[in-house]
């Protein structure tokens, strides 16, 4: 796992976060995301600067979608340097997801 990623982990697991349970380097079709909360749908991805000129991340995007899952892909800076900010977007799509039909 990245810096990012173990920072981020240690605010999710233990459902520590919203009550919401994820688990991590979940299979999603023929991809593997960083973190999802599967009872809501939610995928979380960190990027770190490989991804900033990807011509891939759409595509893979479409297809996590396609499986039901809602994607949601943070920068591993601003994991770093806003984690509160980035808690609480994630939190802000578990309430969405919560209220959906």
């Amino acid at each position: 796992m990245t810096d990012a990623e173990r920072r981020l982990w240690s605010q999710l697991r233990a459902s520590q976060l919203s009550g919401a349970k994820f688990t991590r380097q979940f299979p999603i079709g023929d991809h593997v995301v960083d973190f999802a909360c599967r009872s809501l749908r939610i995928a979380i991805e960190c990027d770190g600067g490989q991804h900033s000129e990807s011509t891939t991340d759409d595509a893979r995007t479409r297809m996590i979608e396609a499986h039901g899952y809602r994607v949601i892909r943070f920068w591993n800076h601003d994991v770093l340097q806003n984690t509160d900010g980035v808690l609480a977007r994630i939190a802000g799509e578990i309430a969405l997801a919560r209220n959906e039909p």
